[in-house]
């Protein structure tokens, strides 16, 4: 499962699984035209593919999206915790209550709540059988997004905190949870901070001196996704251009 797969990371991701040969659920919240077609094609390359509308923020529709995954692709071995929102450029002085509750609770809330879901079905104390969760957060945790969005990095901060915890208390349960950090990515995120062209006014603060592309971002989620990381739990990993 992918959530947040019509676009950027998520969709990257889900094509990426589907080439490797994963059945996939990919999940979005709006537009349901575009999740499709990833869906499409990954079916065109031989697996199975349903998408689901559901808000990650919305304990309800969490459980309906897991649910129909599991009606559609059967038992779930890994979960991409993609879904993730910011809004338009402010500082901390200027944000109102209304906002910091909508980046917490998609960005947060969403990601524990699927989590769960996950955890609930893969654990091997309820009958599963292991797999693998991979969180998105943000090297904005680490670098606080001053003057930008602090609030969207504090909820990436959650992240990487929610991801060293739940590794240690699954790890024997056969569940391995890791992070990754994306740096500045090319994709749609940006327009809704206001900046749709903001990478290239921040790409000479990047060592390589350049935004990533989202497939780059998807190949090393496949890694932790995959047996190849099979001693890997609660690590964050930074692909971020050196930044």
């Amino acid at each position: 499962m992918v959530t947040g797969a019509s676009r950027g990371i998520g969709a990257a991701t889900a094509r990426l699984a589907a080439k490797a040969g994963y059945d996939v659920c990919l999940n979005y919240v709006r537009n349901g035209d575009a999740a499709e077609a990833v869906a499409q094609e990954a079916r065109a390359l031989g697996v199975r593919a349903v998408s689901v509308q559901a808000d990650v923020g919305d304990e309800r529709d969490v459980m309906r999206l897991f649910q129909e995954c599991d009606r559609a692709l059967g038992p779930l071995t890994g979960l991409v915790n993609n879904a993730g929102i910011l809004e338009h450029h402010m500082r901390v002085v200027d944000m109102d209550a209304g906002r910091l509750q909508r980046v917490m609770n998609t960005n947060i809330v969403g990601s524990f709540l699927c989590a769960r879901e996950a955890v609930r079905r893969m654990s091997s104390k309820t009958g599963g059988k292991g797999g693998s969760i991979v969180n998105i957060s943000s090297v904005a945790a680490r670098l606080g997004a001053p003057d930008e969005y602090v609030d969207y990095a504090a909820s990436k901060g959650a992240i990487d905190t929610m991801t060293v915890g739940l590794a240690k208390e699954v790890a024997q349960e056969g569940i391995r949870v890791n992070a990754v950090r994306p740096g500045p990515i090319h994709t749609d995120i940006h327009a809704s901070g206001g900046e749709p062209n903001r990478i290239e006014r921040i790409k000479g603060a990047i060592p390589m001196k350049r935004g990533g592309d989202p497939q780059e971002v998807a190949h090393a989620i496949l890694w932790l996704l995959s047996d190849e990381a099979s001693y890997t739990t609660g690590a964050l990993l930074d692909v971020a251009g050196g930044r």
